[in-house]
């Protein structure tokens, strides 16, 4: 999978780019807040038609335009491919060659991506949340039914939520609405958990060969899935479904009291685990760059193995958080095989080789300008 062209309009800094893409390695240097992490945002985006950063789209836009427009070329095997998101204060579009998909689990997967920021520690370090989303982007790249059962799910979480508020302060005498969003959270529930369970067997066992390797076989790295309530992997789905239809009458006051619903994907968790020890109460920091490295070179190999190409592969400002023999592994593990944009404050620090194969850009306010 290459990018080929990328076009950029009135988005965030940049009012107007259009970059072709020959080559493994592109690299953008500049101070900060030029325009560079916007860039791989843009890639973001039309890989899966949101921000990672952004809490609406209208963030993206332009301060003092109404539209912005990203549009990609891609080579994936033998075939062309075309991306365009739109945005507007009307709403998003999103297009795959020319036709606009109503749907975003119709859209995602054309384009892969792996974004590797220095935020990422929170993978290891962070809250529940980030380690949710991290899953919930890598299988959404690999299965459009994930991406559907996904949004089905957090629409039923929400309105779920809502009537359990109105019910703790005035309970109605019928619960058949309530037995029925049981019935449909259920359904959509299953689907999420089993494809969870299966994506953090294969990652665990991916990123602990990937682990032992930068750690020169020092450390075993362990990921393991901590659902809210417990379930057994070996069990068929109907199993489950009947366990989860006691487990909610079981605490059905309980949630009424909350207003919330207390059981389900979203509020489940991973435990990364070295020789024994939880890394995010008693690893080290270096210890935890290792971890989120492994984990970020294992989304790569899992999206290989799934779709049959590798994903394009998007560095923010993140090889000079790594030390020389960490930063040394990632170059290697990409190396022809992986396009990789990378952004960068200067040329400090990064290898001859590596530059001798590069593409360089200069940011700045917007504006990029190719050096060589």
């Amino acid at each position: 999978m290459r990018v080929e062209e990328l076009e950029v309009s009135q988005f965030r800094n940049i009012e107007q780019l259009t970059l072709t893409c020959p080559g493994d390695l592109h690299l953008f240097i500049g101070a900060n807040a030029q325009g560079k992490t916007n860039l791989l945002e843009s890639l973001y985006v039309l890989a899966l038609g949101k921000s990672h950063r952004a809490r609406s789209h209208r963030e993206l836009i332009r301060w003092d335009q109404p539209t912005a427009r990203l549009s990609v070329r891609i080579q994936r095997g033998e075939r062309p491919h075309r991306l365009e998101v739109r945005l507007s204060d009307r709403g998003k579009q999103v297009v795959r060659n020319g036709v606009e998909q109503r749907r975003l689990s119709e859209y995602i997967g054309t384009l892969a991506v792996v974004l590797f920021a220095p935020e990422d520690l929170d993978i290891v370090k962070g809250s529940p949340q980030v380690r949710r989303r991290f899953i919930d982007t890598e299988i959404g790249q690999i299965s459009p039914a994930y991406v559907y059962h996904l949004t089905r799910y957090k629409q039923l979480v929400s309105q779920r939520n809502s009537l359990l508020k109105e019910w703790g302060s005035r309970r109605p005498a019928e619960t058949t609405l309530l037995d029925v969003l049981d019935e449909q959270w259920i359904e959509s529930a299953v689907p999420v958990w089993r494809k969870r369970l299966e994506f953090v067997r294969t990652l665990s066992e991916r990123a602990g060969r990937i682990h032992r390797a930068i750690s020169q076989g020092l450390e075993e790295l362990k990921v393991r899935y901590a659902p809210s309530v417990e379930l057994d992997e070996a069990s068929p789905p109907e199993t489950w479904k009947e366990q989860l239809r006691r487990e909610l009458r079981r605490i059905r006051e309980q949630e009424i009291r909350r207003g919330s619903t207390l059981i389900g994907p979203h509020r489940d968790d991973l435990r990364l685990i070295v020789n024994g020890f939880d890394l995010f109460a008693y690893g080290s920091q270096g210890q935890q760059r290792t971890a989120a490295l492994a984990l970020k070179l294992a989304e790569i190999e899992l999206i290989y193995q799934e779709i049959g190409h590798y994903p394009i592969l998007l560095l923010d400002d993140v090889l000079s958080e790594l030390d020389d023999h960490r930063k040394t592994h990632l170059l290697e593990a990409i190396r022809d095989k992986v396009q990789t944009f990378v952004t960068a404050t200067s040329l400090e620090g990064i290898e001859k080789e590596t530059l001798k194969r590069a593409r360089i850009w200069r940011v700045e306010g917007g504006t990029f300008t190719e050096l060589r």
